[in-house]
């Protein structure tokens, strides 16, 4: 499974891809508990660019959604304990950058990070799983972890300006569920996946129920700006 061959380089997608990551996160390796004890101030995550690519455009920042393959090691005695490449089929991992979906770690890693570039990147425990480790994963206590990245795609994350203006047709700076269910139409037309008829209405209802906090039947755009790296 180490040795799976990538299935090539995915294409780039809009800014708003998948509406279901506003409202299903998608895991990368969120960490289960918060890494313990004041050392990470005197802790630092270690970072060697393996390859930068001569056009190095967009830099990664908070809030943008990336697109990438890695592997994660043991630094004790070099062991794998993840593979991206045997998940989903092998395709890439999709996430948000610098919002907690990915361990603090990664979240520092990546940042400034270009589409092409490849790091090594250690991680001190107190950035990763902290003094609990995390046995599911096979991360032993106080653990140092070691990944190689390849980043494929820097695009604007699903809570950007850009993203909540593509959905807000009457420019109210609210999300009305007229609104929603139409980009969701278009969504799902554009990546020709097929689903359930149901599948519509039920990820419409779960987008309210995370998001509209007032429940007044609109999303605002304080509330749909809950990463707030931009200004609406």
């Amino acid at each position: 499974a180490a040795g799976t061959v990538p299935r090539g380089r995915p294409p780039r997608s809009d800014m708003g891809r998948g509406l279901t990551l506003l409202l299903l996160p998608l895991a990368l390796l969120a960490a289960p508990a918060r890494a313990e004890g004041g050392t990470a101030a005197a802790e630092e995550v270690q970072i060697e660019v393996l390859h930068l690519p001569e056009a190095c455009s967009p830099k990664s920042k908070k809030g943008d959604l990336l697109n990438a393959h890695y592997d994660g090691f043991l630094a004790s005695d070099g062991s794998k304990f993840y593979c991206s490449r045997t998940q989903n089929e092998g395709h890439p991992k999709w996430f948000v950058l610098g919002v907690g979906q990915v361990i603090k770690g990664l979240d520092i890693a990546m940042m400034n990070m270009c589409p092409g570039e490849k790091r090594k990147v250690t991680i001190p425990p107190s950035l990763a799983y902290g003094q609990q480790g995390y046995a599911q994963g096979k991360i032993p206590p106080n653990a140092t972890l070691i990944f190689e990245i390849e980043l494929y795609a820097v695009n604007k994350g699903p809570r950007s300006v850009e993203a909540f203006n593509q959905i807000d047709k009457d420019g109210d700076k609210k999300l009305s569920e007229l609104e929603i269910s139409q980009y969701l139409k278009e969504e799902f037309a554009r990546d020709g996946k097929e689903r359930h008829p149901s599948a519509h209405d039920e990820i419409l209802a779960d987008i309210f129920k995370k998001n509209d906090h007032d429940g007044d039947g609109f999303i605002s755009a304080k509330e749909y700006n809950v990463y707030q790296h931009d200004e609406l």
